[in-house]
């Protein structure tokens, strides 16, 4: 849809019954599940959707097997729940990840096997596959290059994967089918307040104009996340932090380093966590560490520490050690874990909270993607309260997901960068075929042909090379220096759907370029 259009629609006079403030996995599982109750919702991102924490996760819908270790059940059986209807309700986007878990002590395997089996019987009727004990020469059928010597077997069992920006792109298109109007690069710059002193909507810029707007609602949710601190303050200057960051980093791989499609989970590094290594749109994906954040930003980056930290331990699972100049990108998000006592953030719940001001902001923190859907519908039943809205039930539970195609369907594509769009990949390939040169590919090293940029803006509100390369295409993790190489590319197709000119085409070349050059190791 025309911006020009979306701008108009959020500024126009009336009131809308939700306005939803942040364009990651709460924000918009909100607004998905406000539209589907019929509620007039519109939503604003300060960026771009999924540019911060939401398309930086591991890449994994599942139950938490940390979680299960610490003994917090309610929230892996929650999970496991949440993952199993995301299964079904989006299976272009969502698939079964078989993972095995190591063992080189012949105790590990009554001890994991156990505690997996539970994750099974928790997880009920909507379980992916049931975990098994494998024999060492199993386990390296299943993980050839894992390291052999002192092998004793592994546990088997199986989590959901999927691709996290390409999910947020899927909720957008999803909202946008049921009435809502999602408008990126506009951040909030203030709350508005009737003469009750109740918030009734927001004021906000357009960050490709530098005009600003206001917007009346009913009731204002705060989905921002790591910056929920920030929107509070704007409705109460001395509210107190809720939200404590801790960033995560992930090193992305060639495939070589992991062959076969089985992931490996090693429960216990050198310092106590979880360390995944990960089969990825034929990458293999490693991480994550968890170390407290200072401050929210919009692009974190690791510390030498934890690349180093990841390559040892992953060393140590691998037949072939991963140097860092094997490492084609490594990306760096903050999760946004609801502040309590002091305590290591590794050992800090990932259950959410809804806060409601007095002033009726509602805020919605914590919680992780698989469970993004629960954290809306709760979210949503606070703010029917709030705004006084009719109330209606939520419809979420079994809402097939813009693109949805059933599995055996053969019209379900079979490469992963197309999987993503579902029922929508005839729509990204006749696009293709109306460019000039639009089925060649960007570049070399990556998958993505170039008629995916003109789809990305044409139909997915893509406003920059970066929307493009970094999360309609997820280019930046895969091959940061081969997305560095193509911008220029991306950034004429663009061009020739925004009406750009040449200074613009040369600006966002140097945009993303600077900003890929942080995803690279020196």
């Amino acid at each position: 849809m025309d911006r020009d259009t979306l701008i108009k629609q959020a500024t126009a006079e009336g009131t809308w019954d939700v306005i939803v403030i942040g364009g990651g996995a709460s924000g918009l599982g909100s607004a998905v599940d406000a539209a589907a109750r019929g509620y007039r919702t519109l939503l604003l991102e300060q960026v771009d959707f999924a540019k911060a924490t939401s398309s930086r996760s591991t890449k994994l819908v599942h139950g938490g097997v940390r979680y299960l270790q610490q003994g917090n059940i309610s929230l892996v059986r929650e999970a496991l729940h949440e993952r199993g209807l995301l299964y079904n309700n989006a299976p272009h986007l969502v698939t079964n990840l078989a993972f095995v878990v190591p063992r080189y002590k012949w105790w590990e395997g009554p001890f994991y096997g156990i505690g997996l089996k539970l994750y099974d019987l928790l997880a009920g009727k909507l379980n992916l596959a049931k975990s098994r004990s494998l024999n060492a020469k199993k386990t390296l059928e299943c993980i050839p290059n894992l390291e052999s010597e002192g092998l004793d077997g592994g546990t088997e069992y199986h989590d959901g994967q999927f691709d996290d920006s390409r999910m947020c792109a899927t909720l957008v298109r999803t909202a946008m089918d049921h009435g809502a109007t999602m408008v990126n690069h506009s951040p909030v710059t203030g709350l508005l307040r009737d003469d009750d002193d109740h918030v009734c909507g927001v004021s906000f810029q357009d960050a490709e104009t530098g005009q600003s707007h206001e917007a009346r609602g009913r009731v204002v949710i705060n989905a921002t996340g790591v910056f929920s601190n920030a929107i509070r303050r704007m409705d109460d200057a001395e509210s107190e932090s809720v939200v404590e960051p801790s960033r995560g980093v992930h090193l992305v791989l060639d495939q070589s380093f992991l062959k076969g499609d089985t992931a490996i989970m090693v429960p216990h590094t050198d310092d106590g966590r979880v360390l995944f290594v990960i089969p990825w749109h034929e990458r293999c994906l490693v991480g994550t560490t968890d170390e407290k954040a200072p401050e929210p930003i919009l692009e974190p980056r690791a510390s030498d520490q934890e690349v180093e930290f990841i390559l040892r331990n992953a060393a140590r699972y691998l037949a072939r050690d991963p140097q860092r100049s094997d490492v084609l990108s490594v990306f760096a998000g903050l999760r946004p874990l609801v502040k309590h006592e002091k305590q290591a953030t590794k050992k800090i719940s990932r259950e959410h909270e809804v806060l409601v001001s007095r002033g009726g902001l509602v805020t919605i923190i914590g919680g992780k993607w698989t469970t993004f859907r629960r954290m809306a519908a709760d979210v949503m039943d606070h703010a029917i309260d709030v705004g006084g809205l009719e109330r209606q039930p939520c419809r979420t539970e079994d809402l097939h997901l813009r693109g949805w195609l059933d599995r055996e369907d053969p019209a379900m594509p079979s490469e992963n960068w197309l999987r993503v769009y579902g029922a929508d990949a005839g729509e990204v390939m006749g696009v293709c075929d109306e460019v000039d040169g639009g089925r060649e590919l960007l570049h070399e090293h990556l998958p993505y042909p170039r008629g995916v940029a003109v789809h990305a803006t044409r139909f997915e509100l893509a406003r920059t090379v970066e929307d493009v390369l970094a999360r309609r295409t997820r280019a930046l993790l895969l091959d940061a220096a081969a997305a560095s190489e193509c911008a220029e590319d991306v950034a004429r197709l663009m061009a020739g759907e925004l009406g750009r000119d040449e200074s613009w085409i040369a600006q966002q070349t140097k945009d993303f370029q600077e900003l890929a050059s942080g995803y690279l190791l020196s």
